[in-house]
């Protein structure tokens, strides 16, 4: 594999070398701040069985969840892009959305981060009062690798990127995350607690796993 098939970046919180694969199938290295240059090429190399396979899985994938030409997902749903002269902001008529001619990736996502606090606090406050629990801020953000999360001082962060997912998945990780207010860790009485609330929640996680990738505009 060559040079020009994968980038590298230096972290100084990374331990170790490691690979990834986004969902376009574009393999990243990240490198411990110290760890010479030639251990990027070492490692692709070494891991490029994996990498076809991991490309190949995130393609199956998206034929999976194919959406339809000239739209983009929403909870469950599909909008229509419709492009307008003149529009800076995008707006929601029905089942179309209007947005700005030319790239209008930008704006649309900008307009995701709008809906994706509209669309989860409400959901967080309710999963939260049924809980018994509080929280003390909401942030929107747009990790790539992270869904969302929750702080030992229980401020709660969710990706926008949620919003392209079916809407039983974003109850599922709303609901998750209030769990950690009462068990921050994975441990086995964290995972009761979840099933008590969402007893189907592995078929919500499964679904993260598989289709995680494919939840971009």
């Amino acid at each position: 594999m060559s040079d020009q098939q994968y980038t590298v970046a230096r972290s100084a919180r990374a331990r170790r070398v490691r690979v990834s694969v986004d969902g376009d199938g574009q393999v990243k290295v990240t490198l411990p701040k110290r760890a010479p240059a030639r251990a990027a090429a070492e490692a692709v190399r070494e891991l490029a069985p994996w990498i076809e396979r991991r490309r190949r899985a995130l393609s199956r994938a998206a034929e999976e969840v194919s959406r339809t030409a000239g739209t983009v997902p929403y909870l469950g749903r599909e909008l229509r892009i419709r492009p307008q002269p003149g529009r800076t902001r995008v707006h929601r008529r029905g089942d179309d959305l209007l947005v700005p001619t030319g790239d209008a990736r930008p704006a649309i996502e900008r307009w995701y981060r709008r809906q994706a606090r509209q669309a989860i606090a409400p959901r967080l406050d309710a999963a939260v009062a049924r809980a018994g629990t509080r929280y003390t801020g909401l942030t929107i953000r747009g990790q790539k690798t992270r869904w969302a999360s929750c702080s030992t001082t229980v401020g709660m962060s969710f990706n926008w990127r949620l919003l392209l997912a079916p809407e039983a998945v974003l109850d599922y990780v709303v609901e998750h995350e209030v769990c950690h207010l009462e068990v921050m860790d994975h441990s086995p009485r964290f995972w009761a607690l979840l099933e008590s609330r969402v007893p189907d929640w592995r078929e919500h996680s499964r679904w993260l796993r598989r289709y995680g990738s494919t939840l971009t505009l």
